[in-house]
């Protein structure tokens, strides 16, 4: 019978779906389920529904007590199962809490499949819901009856709030966002039976074995001691020295004496039995190696071979020390030579290596030790379960793992090795591998002292110089036996050519290591080939599989029938990315050639399981992880049980869900399948595993594949690097090679183009990274090979250094969400209806009414009884000629300039003669003023306004700059249409100077006025304006797009600004305020300017360029004058926070104290920058500033400053808004810290008088709270208009004048052209009112549409800035569709290409974003404006027009 799937129905009476409920350590994948259903092994009927509780209840003990995962019903009587029951129980009811469960299914019979969840220790099994017969009552007694349970439900249901599911809150909701790649229908599936376990022949043990490996060498030591054990050469090839087996018995047992009675006192020795010691020996000495080792195990203590430590920061070495301070390690045995050439420090003390725990390093030379009394021997038992030693491993992500092999593990094994091999005594074998460890140790070190054969040991270092070296030892030694690696065979293929006399018949076994990579075979093939002419047999060459946990898997045995070929499969490269075996020609090139690594070893018994999830059979034609269960295998991984279990103790199950054996088998750690006739073929590694959208590749397939694009001429063999990287919830395969130090720019592209097609042809799978370095730069292991974690986590952080990059993010990332599809725009009517049909406010706010503020008589004479500006300056001139109104500050911060009402007055009055009298200017004539910030700018302002001009503030140019910033003077004067310009001295030399020429047309200048002298004379009558409405000045500014916009302000609008300003920040007379800030445009020059005119305060003025040469100017004048408020600019505030974070004790020192500051305004027209604020705050808190006096103000063309934080009213607030809703222009609040949120802060609070709402900018429709929208403002400062000579005010005349097409279709609105929102916060106003808050978030010019979704530079900016610590600036834009990134790269020029892959991978994470292009440059490129703002047009063209003379540019492909 079929066992039906467990209902996901949702329940009318539940609104959340079951499975957000199941708990998260088992999975409920539905193909568990399903894989039962060919069995008919469910439960009977449900009329046994008690049964079935027990079933499933002992299940869940059986589950909890072996810790496997079995489906037997193994009944445990007596109390201890009532007991188990009752924990049971408990634990229902705690699981059901969540929800009741889904009793609206019912299933005539099921079964319940209990998994062990996979990576977790403990065995807890979690019920599966949608059976009444797990139900209980609230106080968690069982009931079976239907009718009660669904009233309890009901009950339960209205007893328990409305929350989100739990894992609402812990999971990223980029399921629903993200394209899930679904399943190709076509894909292969296995069909095969379900496969067999494999057993390997019977372990023969012969008679005369020895009991233990020390009895051995007791035997060989004592009866043949002249026998020799092991040969040494030195670099030359020359032996260097025969160690026999006499030597080597009575050195080993003069090293275990002396680690047993030398080391400490004798009450307290160092090294008890079951002792953990590292041995640090080089590669070039295995005869001291082999004492030491043999040493410890007659001390029965336990050896830790590692490498020799070269450096402090040697690849991996901090990791080698973690495993050693996990051991327990305190002692270090190694050779003198070894402790000689260690590092020391300046006292001849060995420094503690990173990450390592303090050692004592002990020299096992036997002159340095003492000899052992006659009456000492050590004790030598026969092989039991005490650990013989522990072998590293390192893993995947770098770190290192001890695995132990207990004594009797290394005796079985070396038996079932001489068998296998058929090892006979004194036999000559040639050992290249390393000995510490793995094959080399097996089979070089211990499994040769068993059979007495004679060892000779060819150091790395030897095969660097002479590759051959191992084949002329061979022919020299007539050897029988070789154990190499595929490389060494390799090599010795590229350097066989000068050699005559080769002869490898003595040779009976090749014994190759790594005969499970992919690529040996053809290492094999080819060294075959070349010396079958030199007497080797094909019989002969024996790949053998291993893992440091499972030891041997399998080896090839030796034959001496030559007529029966080796096993070899042609494997469809498609089908392995599915894990299916699907036999295929060798004629296409998509295939995987793989040899057979022999059969299971003697005494062993194989099989392969599912590589995820429960470890279930797979079937014959399916990819699986080898398991092996025998006596010759590691035991643990030291110290960590939960690995442990996971490795060592797994019980393969049949589909049916019955373990196939009552003895755990461990997991090899190899991917493969047993073959017809048991051969045994892997085709991969876990650790090498990369799951990219649910296929499988394998790192050393793709390896292979790169080294077959013109292997040898480009990248060297063997110096290349393939891991995976998670970007956007996937993996993405990164190839990391040295290039050839001749390799020319166009090589290297060449090759790289060509690896990425041959990857795509043949694995169908996208690189997405292709990095080359130069020769010899990427870290290495002790025995040369590439360090692979160490390679990635450089990659990760950066520091890799990669002289040539390709990045294919379009081809590879196939997850994207999907472009949002633009929908059929719903009308503003029906958008405002469905607002007020939701509750959802209306996005409007307005400030303070100006009628109902009442002044002080003083106040309301200057606004009742004075319309002009001009008017209040000659009323302060009569009543109060003394008053100071203006200090100017020089860059010592002493006076260098002020002005009372009655000197501005006369002043003014001067200049206002000279344009009439030397300008013979009209009223309503244009004056351009270029004056640097200062008192002669305000003089000639109000003379302008004396005279009836209308003036025009210009910032002058730049003299070291003359070429870039004259032309912009020269534009804003044309267009403008200034009659006159008036200046200094100074400035009128610089704009008829030779360099000026060269910049522009100087014969094209208007009328230059020199105000430096002035006519002695007063006006005859002072202009008063006809009409309040007329024009008072030109604000030009060039905006963040690189346009050059000047707007009208009308006289009433000027007063109104001003008025509104004085009220917000409480300005009077007796007040001082001091201004740093550019004095060209906006608030910056309304503040400068004009306030103190209107309101009678005194500003202090600190021109912001004195503070590049003294950066505390600002703050040291704040705090020496006692100011309470204070404006400044984002790169003010910028410089302070650079140029003084690392002085703020010296400030103090020099009596800096900013606790007065009431308000600290930062004047722009963009998002504030929160980041910088805050920094700002947390810097200067300690000189007594208060966090909440730091704020910001909102301008823009059409309105200068539309919000603006005021003395009274609450702090400025902060919110933080889901960036992705943000992207479809909706509102969606979340908690901080939460992922993909933004923090927003408040521009300030709504200037009295001035009226927000927020429209959408394509229908004009009003919005609700939750959507972002257009600010448009209605204010009686608002500018009247646009100035400009281009004509297009048709296009722009809506930008002041709109109305909204629905609801109040009648006020007179001006678009902003910013995207923001409002939202009603908790606080009160001082009217007592709900404080409205205004959030800027993005000029509507600048923002990017990709993908249908609107994105905001910033941003994305922001991101990329963090990615890597030498990029200190950033700016975004696109061109045809592409985003491309300028980053500026702080730091030496070969960290540029280290940026690309960072910058990519933060923009697809945190955006959903490919950048097309990025380009790195140098400190300075991104041009600024006066504001701070990024010039991202400009930018832009510079990019296009090829001028940003770029470090690098990157095109992702």
């Amino acid at each position: 019978m079929a066992v039906p799937m467990p209902s996901k129905r949702r329940s009318l009476v539940v609104q959340t779906s079951m499975d957000a409920y199941t708990p998260p350590d088992t999975s409920s994948g539905s193909e568990d389920e399903g894989s039962v259903q060919g069995d008919s092994q469910g439960t009977p009927t449900s009329s046994q529904g008690s049964i079935n509780m027990e079933h499933w209840i002992s299940q869940a003990i059986h589950g909890s007590t072996t810790s496997t995962t079995s489906s037997s019903s193994t009944q445990s009587g007596g109390s201890g199962a009532a007991h188990r029951l009752a924990d049971v129980m408990a634990q229902t009811h705690i699981e059901n809490h969540s929800a009741p469960p889904d009793v609206t299914t019912y299933t005539s019979e099921h079964s319940i499949q209990v998994e062990r969840p996979q990576g977790s220790t403990t065995s807890r099994t979690a019920p599966k819901y949608g059976n009444a017969e797990l139900m209980e009552t609230g106080d968690g007694v069982p009931v079976s009856s239907r009718v009660s349970a669904k009233i309890q439900q009901l009950v339960n249901t209205l007893k328990r709030p409305k929350r989100p599911p739990l894992r609402e809150f812990f999971v990223d909701d980029f399921e629903e966002l993200l394209e899930v790649q679904q399943p190709d229908p076509n894909q292969p599936k296995p069909e095969g039976a379900q496969m067999l376990a494999t057993r390997g022949e019977q372990l023969g043990v012969v008679t005369n074995w020895p009991p233990s490996l020390e009895a051995a060498l007791q035997r060989w030591g004592t009866i043949s001691p002249k026998a020799p054990c092991l040969t040494t050469m030195d670099t030359n090839g020359k032996p260097l020295y025969i160690l026999t087996y006499g030597k080597l018995w009575t050195r080993s047992m003069k090293v275990a004496y002396n680690i047993l009675h030398k080391l400490g006192t004798k009450q307290e020795p160092m090294v008890r039995p079951g002792d953990r010691v590292a041995l640090v020996f080089p590669n070039n000495d295995p005869a001291a190696f082999m004492v030491a080792f043999y040493g410890c195990l007659l001390a029965e203590v336990v050896p830790v071979p590692i490498e020799v430590p070269l450096t402090r920061k040697d690849a991996g070495s901090q990791q080698i020390g973690f495993l050693l301070g996990s051991c327990g390690v305190t002692v270090a045995l190694t050779s003198d030579a070894c402790h000689k050439g260690l590092p020391k420090s300046p006292t001849g003390e060995i420094p503690q290596f990173k990450g390592w725990p303090k050692l004592l390093w002990f020299v096992t030379e036997s002159k340095h030790l003492s000899k052992p009394p006659r009456d000492w021997f050590p004790h030598i038992k026969d092989a039991n379960n005490d650990t013989a030693y522990i072998e590293y491993k390192t893993c995947k992500d770098g770190s290192v793992l001890g695995v132990t092999v207990t004594r009797i593990a290394l005796l079985t094994h070396c038996q079932a090795l001489t068998q296998a091999c058929g090892y006979t005594e004194a036999e000559t074998i040639v050992n290249v591998l390393d000995f510490k460890k793995d094959v080399g140790l097996w089979h070089g070190i211990l499994t040769s002292v068993m059979n007495m054969m004679h060892v000779i040991s060819i150091p790395y270092s030897l095969m660097k110089v002479n590759p051959l070296s191992w084949i002329q030892k061979v022919c020299q030694y007539k050897a029988k036996v070789a154990c190499v690696k595929s490389r060494d065979m390799h090599w010795a293929l590229v350097a066989h050519r000068d050699q005559r006399d080769v002869n490898l018949s003595s040779l009976r076994m090749l014994i190759v290591a790594d005969g499970a990579n992919p690529w040996s075979i053809s290492s094999c093939d080819a060294f075959l080939n070349v010396f079958q002419s030199k007497g080797l047999r094909q019989e002969v060459i024996c790949p053998c599989a291993s893992s440091p946990e499972a030891l041997t898997v399998a080896i090839r045995r030796p034959t001496d029938d030559s007529n029966q070929p080796p096993g070899r499969g042609v494997l469809s490269m498609h089908g392995l990315t599915y894990g299916v075996i699907r036999v295929d020609s060798e004629e296409k090139l998509s295939v995987l050639t793989v040899q057979d690594v022999g059969l299971v070893m003697p005494g062993a018994i194989m099989c392969s399981v599912k590589p995820d999830g429960i470890p279930q059979l797979c079937r014959t034609d399916e990819i699986g992880e080898l398991c092996v269960c025998a006596v010759a295998t590691g035991t643990s991984y030291y110290g960590l049980s939960g690995m442990t279990k996971n490795t060592f103790e797994v019980f393969p199950m049949t589909s049916s869900g019955a373990p196939i054996s009552e003895y755990p088998f461990i997991r090899t750690g190899l991917l493969g399948f047993v073959g017809p006739g048991g051969l045994v073929f892997v085709v991969g590694k876990m650790d090498g595993l990369m799951v990219v959208s649910g296929r499988r590749h394998n790192a050393d397939d793709i390896v292979a594949t790169a080294l077959a694009v013109e292997p040898m001429k480009f990248v060297y063999r063997g110096r290349i690097a393939v891991f995976s990287v998670t970007v956007l919830h996937d993996e993405r395969i990164v190839i990391v090679a040295e290039q050839r130090p001749d390799s020319t720019e166009e090589d290297s592209f060449q090759w790289m183009s060509r690896v990425l097609q041959a990857i795509d042809s043949i694995h169908q799978v996208g690189v997405y990274c292709l990095a080359l370095v130069p020769a010899n730069t990427l870290p290495k292991t002790p025995l040369g090979g590439i360090h692979l974690s160490e390679t990635k986590q450089l990659f990760l952080e950066g520091s890799l250094h990669p002289c040539n990059v390709l990045m294919c993010p379009h081809t590879c990332v196939t997850n994207l969400p999907k472009p949002r599809q633009k929908q059929p725009e719903i009308g503003p009517a029906s958008v405002m209806v469905g607002n007020l049909v939701s509750g959802k406010r209306i996005a409007q706010a307005s400030g303070r009414d100006l009628g109902q503020i009442e002044d002080n008589d003083q106040a309301r004479k200057v606004r009742t009884e004075f319309l002009f500006l001009s008017e209040v300056l000659q009323w302060r001139a009569q009543t109060t000629p003394d008053h100071l109104l203006y200090t100017l500050l020089n860059c010592r911060g002493t006076i260098a300039n002020s002005l009372t009402c009655v000197q501005l007055h006369k002043r003014a009055e001067k200049i206002a003669v000279m344009l009439m009298e030397r300008g013979h200017l009209q009223d309503g004539d244009h004056v351009a003023l270029v004056y640097p910030p200062g008192i002669d700018l305000i003089a000639a302002f109000y003379g302008c306004l004396y005279a009836g001009c209308v003036p025009i503030t210009v910032r002058p140019p730049h003299p070291q700059n003359i070429a870039t910033t004259l032309p912009t003077v020269k534009m804003i004067v044309e267009v403008s249409r200034s009659a006159c310009l008036m200046t200094t001295q100074l400035i009128c030399k610089l704009l008829r100077s030779r360099e000026a020429a060269a910049a522009v047309d100087v014969r094209t200048w208007p009328l230059i006025l020199d105000t430096d002298d002035l006519p002695k004379k007063r006006p005859a009558q002072i202009y008063k304006p006809s009409n309040p409405d007329t024009l008072a000045y030109l604000d030009f500014s060039v905006s963040t797009t690189g346009m050059l916009a000047g707007v009208k302000m009308s006289h009433a609008a000027t007063s109104a600004f001003c008025r509104s300003i004085k009220l917000q920040c409480e300005l009077y007379p007796s007040r001082e305020v001091a201004i740093c800030l550019d004095p060209y445009c906006g608030l910056g020059f309304v503040l400068w300017c004009l306030c103190s005119v209107y309101s009678g305060h005194q500003s202090i003025l600190i021109p912001p360029s004195e503070l590049e040469t003294n950066p505390a100017l600002w703050l040291l004048a704040v705090s020496q004058y006692k100011v309470r408020d204070t404006f400044c600019s984002y790169s003010v505030m910028e410089l302070c926070t650079k140029g003084l974070g690392s002085q703020t004790e010296s400030l103090k020192a020099r009596g800096l104290d900013l606790s007065r500051v009431r308000t600290c305004v930062v004047v722009a027209e963009e998002r504030p920058r929160i980041a910088l604020t805050q920094s700002f705050s947390k810097l200067f808190k300690d000189l007594g500033l208060h966090p909440r006096a730091v704020s910001t103000s909102f301008g823009c063309r059409v309105n200068l400053a539309i919000c603006l934080q005021g003395t009274s009213g609450p702090d400025p607030t902060t919110v933080y808004v889901d960036m992705r809703a943000l992207r479809h222009d909706r509102v969606r609040l979340v908690e901080r810290g939460s992922p993909h949120s933004l923090p927003l802060m408040e521009s300030g609070k709504i200037l009295p008088g001035v009226r927000i709402i927020i429209a959408n900018p394509e229908t004009k429709g009003p919005l609700g709270d939750s959507h972002l929208g257009e600010i448009w403002v209605h204010s009686a400062h608002n500018a009247s208009g646009y100035f400009t000579i281009y004509g297009d005010e048709s296009l722009q005349s809506d930008h002041f004048n709109s109305r909204l097409s629905f609801g109040d279709t009648q006020t007179i609105w001006a678009r902003t052209g910013y995207l923001g929102f409002l939202r009603r916060t908790e606080l009160t106003d001082a009217n007592g009112e709900r404080h409205d808050a205004l959030y800027v978030v993005g000029a509507l010019d600048e923002a990017m549409e990709l993908r249908g979704m609107r994105y905001h530079p910033i941003d994305i900016e922001t991101s990329v800035i963090r990615a890597h610590k030498s990029v200190t600036e950033c700016a975004v834009f696109t061109w045809t569709n592409l985003l491309v990134v300028v980053v500026e790269l702080d730091g030496s020029e070969q960290e540029a290409l280290d940026l690309v892959p960072l910058v990519t991978n933060v923009v697809l994470e945190e955006h959903y974003l490919i950048v097309g292009v990025v380009v790195v440059v140098d400190i300075g490129v991104i041009p600024i404006n006066s504001r701070g703002e990024k010039q991202r047009m400009h930018l832009r063209d510079g990019f296009l027009a090829d001028q940003l003379d770029p470090i690098y540019v990157a095109y992702n492909m």
